[in-house]
């Protein structure tokens, strides 16, 4: 790529400072190939950068929250691989859309101040914001990202205080997303693939040397500057050490020149010396000797007072480990008394509420049992009462029914009497007529014409009769068959009713049942609400005293072993780890009597963690390494042990100690590991004798130690502080807790059960209670249904006679006028007379006759009727108004008082009332047992205190003794320290003395310490006079020539590193200005080619200004697109100081004008060429224009969108505009909004977005 690309590797990679200089910067030269194929890439129109193929990778989506305008979070729809457009008014967020992905993707949001990055969150309405986040997906399907997925997500949060980036939702840090960006092709030296709004026009009228700036950044240059300072001060650095090292030299030629003379009287003094030496080490032996003959002394009554100590020592921690007993006892009765009282205090509130509830029922009870004796009395005194109406009732009724056959019998005959009175004045009144027609009538003719017209009314009248009898006919049969269903439905409500009655007794009895059931099961469920208590008091102890044994075994190893052995635990149950299996000394078990052999045996060692291959050792430790977790851990990787087989003695004496321990064999290297070669001994000597014959570690069961090499350890072993009685009582709490969360887990599911069970008791006692109420109300509704049925019964029985009596007249009417009918019909076409003839004169005094006794007989029958009505009428009132209303209210209040539910209620109470009564009998038994145990936990907590401070006593007594011994033991400890001193002062001395000669050891063994002071006294004398000699002469000589050969050699070496660092620097201001004009070349040729695809008549071309004084540069041809460059191959580099632009609109040299001559627009255009040809150099996958075409005419922007069109093929364009003219090529357009201060930006159809553009333009 460019030259920072080739071999910027290396220079970032750099060689640490300690190193010489000229290797610290051979990585600073590219090989002569490299620039080389550089060179010949350039040459052939290749650029600075190989030319990238066409990439599918692009910005898929982006998600906003919290950023600037954009408060909520915001998922852009999926954008186009080609070329999208963004719109929208100005102020809208467009910008901020940019300046969320430019934060994501640059380093221009870095090192930011508080309140700069306050700046960056949202400030509007609503609740403040304290982070955002912007997260870009990219389409990774050719793999251009190094990551194996078709999507990558980056996403960078930021808030007061810091940011943080992620990549596909894993933490990663903000070196790591650079470095992905850069191997995908985004480089930090060309940012131009993010243009933002008026980059265009500050590029345009940027000076030449911002353009020079700007190219150098492009060829990557900056890197050649900053290691041409670097080695510039380790240049100055060498110089300093080339100046010491001189000094060095001048001062090491003095000492050898003095050194040389020394040497002479160094021999005379060196034979003096042998003799003090010997002397001294006679007498530092002779006193070695006697110190080490007390301290044999002193050790065996340290040895005494020892065994002393430890009997002592044995009988305190029995009395504490007693003390300790106790006291757990004593801390589980007080739990125990707490649990109890806490018990009694519950019961007892239990027995008040149950006597509350006893009281409560025994006034219910007795209120129910006076009402029930009342409605006996009532129904007793209704039945009597009903009793003696039902015997009036009878009575009248009685007198009723023999009344009414009379009084029918007397209204039948006066019917009759009233129709044969009116039939015969009928037939008088027609003889009568037809006596007076001869009168009437002039002939027969007119008499026959009226008779015909009578008939003929009369016929009508006939039918119209007829009509009323079939309707009233019909009337009667209908409330016939009313009645007769009223009767039945009357019946069949009233057997509903006693079914209803039956249905309500039953649903009383089974709430009742169910009443009892739910007591029961309550009770049954506080029983086991007490015990659960009673379980969890056992469990938070348990819990309490298993903390206490894991944080006293925590205390006796280290916190670095304690912070590492919770980091592995840690690490386990987050990445769910197989193969781990814990510390060892959870993983195998042993007698107590061999706990303090094996604790001293193992250590720390105890602690190590088995696992099943170092592979998952690896990645715990590197998981620890990258998380940074406090802590050290040594892991035992079982594929990786193997312990050596140990021979052991077959022997009584000496047992090894792996056999005395019980694990799982998948565990034995692991143990064998730390236990292999150490046997049990019961005694010191045994222990001795095997280690130097078995050669093994050999331990006593007190702890003391032979090692296999001579050496002895031992002393008091506290073994209240044992690690593995510690663990023992770990896994018994542990197992004594899952045992009481295993009771409590029963308990819980019998609860769970009985909580079902009383749901559904109480579902039914609901059910059974809208069952009641229900029945209630129907049979309530039905009672008084039947009441109105019968009610209408009655009405309509009392509206069927009127109508049977009017039917009966009716028809009576219809026969007087069919025989007046036929009278006519027979008088039609007789003779018109004047006189009745004799059979009609005789019928007519027949007719009055008869009717006179008609008459007479109907007064007599009407006189009777009116007697039995009147008797009849005061009957039926009697016993409808009074007798029969009566007794249907007896009747009514004997049913009310038979289906009261009082009874029901008063058994329901009285069983409730007993149920309740044994219940408190239980309570209180069960009080008085909870009473009686309160008592003896009481005695024993006192017992048990007692014990606890008898103990305590026995142990502060031995605790005493202990420490007068400890006085004792501290006064020979400080003797014996004295006399270990003067031992080490003496070997001290002797081994001061250097090397002895050969005779020092036994000659002058055979003098006593007085002379042997005295020959040193005169040795001394005689050295004295060489007290001026150099001592070290020799050896001084021997060094300071040994450096002086360093000192030359090293010299050498900085002299030829200084000469090299003078030509890298060279290389490197040479290379720097290869590298200017190699970029130069190649972004003049695409600038040139650029500006003509947007001005096909135009021509554009870069110039590179050398300085004034700078030498003549070489001329490249014209035609590949470049201006001038610049280089001088052998005597030096040339100095550039601007690049500037000539460009022709119209293709005419004459017309060629400088940057600063053209309009506006024109420089808007050229700038935008200039962008793209940079981009071309180092193209990137994606590019973000942000109005770029704001300062452009029409024809402009239609060249700059075809370009667009052109460029998408192979990389992708978003863009922002307010011209119509990159709509066109456009492939997807989005719309952003700003509403209540917020952005909002959404997918838009093609039209929208073009209506919108032409809606500004127009507003414009």
């Amino acid at each position: 790529k460019n030259i920072f690309a080739f071999f910027g590797g290396s220079l970032l990679a750099g060689i640490p400072p300690s190193g010489p200089p000229l290797r610290r910067h051979q990585a600073l030269l590219p090989s002569s190939g490299r620039i080389k194929d550089l060179r010949e890439r350039s040459e052939a129109g290749e650029g600075s950068r190989p030319q990238r193929k066409a990439s599918n990778m692009y910005i898929k989506q982006v998600i906003i929250q919290g950023f600037r305008s954009y408060r909520d979070q915001t998922i852009i729809e999926p954008f186009s691989p080609k070329h999208n457009v963004i719109i929208g008014r100005n102020g809208s967020g467009k910008s901020n859309f940019f300046f969320a992905i430019q934060f994501v993707l640059s380093d221009e949001f870095s090192h930011m101040r508080p309140e700069e990055r306050q700046q960056l969150l949202h400030e509007g309405t609503g609740p403040r914001v304290v982070s955002a986040f912007v997260e870009i997906i990219f389409d990774n399907s050719d793999n251009r990202i190094p990551i194996d997925r078709e999507d990558v997500s980056i996403r960078r949060v930021i808030g007061a205080k810091k940011d943080s980036y992620y990549l596909d939702k894993k933490h990663v840090t903000k070196s790591d997303v650079m470095n992905l960006l850069e191997s995908a092709g985004f480089s930090r030296s060309n940012p131009y693939y993010i243009v933002k709004q008026g980059k265009i026009n500050q590029l345009a009228l940027s000076p030449d040397s911002q353009r020079l700036k700007l190219l150098r950044e492009v060829a990557g240059t900056r890197v050649y500057d900053e290691r041409k300072e670097e080695s510039r001060g380790i240049l100055k650095e060498t110089e300093g050490k080339r100046d010491k090292i001189d000094e060095m030299l001048g001062y090491i030629e003095e000492r050898l020149n003095s050194l040389e003379e020394e040497k002479e009287e160094l021999k005379a003094y060196q034979e003096w010396d042998k003799m003090r030496r010997s002397l001294e080490y006679t007498i530092h032996d002779k006193e070695l000797r006697d110190t080490r003959e007390k301290l044999e002394r002193l050790e065996e009554a340290r040895q005494g007072s020892k065994e002393g100590s430890r009997e002592r020592h044995e009988k305190v921690a029995a009395a504490q480990s007693k003390t300790e007993s106790l006291e757990r006892e004593l801390k589980e009765k007080q739990a125990s008394l707490q649990s109890l009282t806490s018990e009694r205090q519950q019961l007892r509130e239990e027995d008040q509420e149950l006597i509350k509830r006893r009281a409560k029922l025994e006034f219910d009870v007795k209120d129910l049992e006076e009402g029930v004796d009342d409605d006996q009395k009532n129904k007793e005194r209704c039945q009597k009462e009903l009793t003696r109406l039902e015997d009036v009732v009878r009575k009248k009724q009685a007198e009723l029914d023999g009344v009414l056959p009379q009084y029918q019998e007397i209204r039948d005959r006066e019917e009759s009497l009233n129709s044969r009175l009116k039939a015969c004045e009928q037939r008088r009144s027609e003889l009568y007529a037809k006596q007076g027609r001869g009168q009437q009538f002039s002939s027969r003719e007119e008499k026959d014409s009226w008779i015909r017209k009578e008939a003929k009314s009369l016929s009508s009248s006939i039918e119209h009769k007829e009509e009323q009898i079939r309707r009233l006919r019909s009337d009667v049969e209908q409330l016939k068959v009313k009645v007769q269903q009223q009767q039945q439905e009357i019946q069949e409500r009233s057997d509903d009713l006693e079914q209803r009655r039956a249905a309500t007794d039953r649903t009383n009895r089974e709430f009742a049942q169910l009443k009892l059931k739910r007591d029961d099961l309550t009770n049954q469920r506080k029983e086991l609400w007490r015990q659960e208590a009673t379980i969890d008091q056992t469990i938070q102890s348990t819990r309490d005293e298993l903390g206490r044994c894991e944080r006293n075994l925590r205390a006796t190893m280290g916190k670095a072993i304690s912070r590492g052995i919770d980091s592995v635990k840690r690490i386990v149950e987050e990445r769910q780890l197989g193969g781990v299996y814990g510390p060892l000394i959870e993983n195998f078990s042993c007698e107590p009597r061999v706990f303090t052999a094996v604790e001293v045996t193992a250590g720390n060692r105890l602690f190590h963690v088995i696992v099943d291959s170092d592979r998952t050792a690896s990645q715990i430790l590197s998981i620890m390494n990258k998380q940074k977790m406090a802590g050290e851990v040594t892991f035992l990787p079982l594929n990786k042990l193997n312990p050596p087989s140990v021979q052991y003695p077959n022997s009584k004496d000496a047992l090894p100690m792996a056999d005395q321990m019980t694990f799982d064999p998948m565990f034995r290297p692991a143990v064998l590991q730390v236990f292999n070669k150490t046997l049990i001994c019961r005694d010191m000597d045994k222990a001795s004798y095997y280690a130097k014959n078995a050669n093994v570690d050999c331990i006593t069961l007190e702890g003391d130690q032979v090692s296999r090499k001579g050496t002895l350890t031992g002393g008091y072993y506290d073994s209240r502080r044992s690690r593995l009685e510690m663990q023992r009582q770990i896994w018994e709490h542990r197992e004594k807790l899952e045992e009481a969360e295993g009771e409590k887990a029963q308990l819980r599911q019998k609860l769970e059960e009985l909580d079902g069970q009383i749901t559904r008791v109480l579902g039914e006692i609901q059910k059974v209670e809208t069952k009641q109420i229900q029945l209630r109300e129907t049979f309530e509704r039905q009672k008084m249904d039947v009441k109105s049925l019968q009610r209408e019964l009655q009405a309509n029985k009392r509206a069927l006679e009127p109508k049977e009596r009017s039917l009966g007249n009716q028809e009576g009417d219809i026969q007087s006028m069919q025989s007046s009918l036929a009278a006519l019909q027979a008088e039609l076409g007789t003779e018109l007379l004047s006189q009745l003839d004799s059979s009609d004169q005789r019928e007519v005094e027949g007719l009055g006759e008869e009717i006179q006794g008609l008459q007479q007989e109907l007064r007599a029958c009407l006189k009777e009727r009116t007697k039995l009505e009147s008797r009849k009428n005061t009957l039926e009132n009697l016993l409808s108004s009074n007798l029969l209303r009566k007794r249907e209210e007896l009747q009514a209040e004997l049913e009310d008082l038979g289906h009261t539910d009082r009874r029901q209620q008063l058994e329901m109470q009285t069983t409730e009332f007993e149920h309740l009564c044994a219940n408190i009998e239980q309570s209180r038994a069960r009080l008085e047992e909870v009473e009686s145990t309160l008592d003896r936990h009481t005695r024993k907590v006192k017992e048990l205190e007692a014990a606890v401070d008898k103990w305590k006593a026995v142990e502060r007594e031995h605790q005493e003794a202990i420490n007068e011994e400890a006085k004792q033991m501290e006064k020979l400890a400080n003797k014996r320290s004295l006399l270990l001193k003067k031992k080490e002062e003496s070997m001290r001395k002797i081994r001061e003395l250097g090397s002895l000669p050969s005779d020092a050891f036994d000659k002058y063994q055979g003098l006593t310490l007085s002379q042997l002071w005295k020959k040193l006294h005169k040795c001394n004398t005689e050295l004295k006079k060489y007290s001026h000699v150099n001592k070290k002469a020799l050896e001084q000589f021997v060094n300071f020539s040994e450096r002086k050969e360093k000192l030359i050699s090293r010299k050498e070496q900085l002299d030829r590193d200084y000469q090299a660092i003078v030509e890298l620097m060279e290389v490197l201001e040479q290379r720097k200005h290869e590298a200017i004009q190699f970029t130069f070349k190649q972004v003049s040729k695409n600038f040139s080619d650029v500006f003509k695809e947007l001005v096909p008549n135009g021509k554009a071309q870069l110039v590179m200004k050398r300085a004034v004084d700078a030498p003549a540069p070489e001329m490249e041809d014209e035609s590949e697109g470049t201006g001038a460059s610049a280089s001088v191959p052998g005597s030096g580099v040339v100095m550039f100081e601007g690049v500037s632009i000539k460009v022709s609109f119209t293709g005419r040299t004459s017309e060629t004008k400088e940057l600063q001559q053209l309009s506006g627009g024109q420089k808007s255009l050229v700038a935008l060429a200039l962008i793209f040809a940079i981009q071309k150099c180092d193209p990137a996958p994606f590019y973000l224009f942000d109005e770029i075409d704001q300062a452009l005419d029409s024809q402009h922007r239609h060249a700059v969108a075809a370009m667009l069109h052109r460029l998408a093929d192979n990389a992708q364009f978003i863009t922002t505009t307010f011209r119509p003219e990159l709509l066109e090529s456009a492939d997807k357009f989005y719309g952003v909004k700003f509403q209540n201060k917020v952005s909002h930006i959404h997918a838009v159809s093609k039209d929208a977005a073009r209506g919108f553009i032409e809606e500004e333009t127009a507003d414009k």
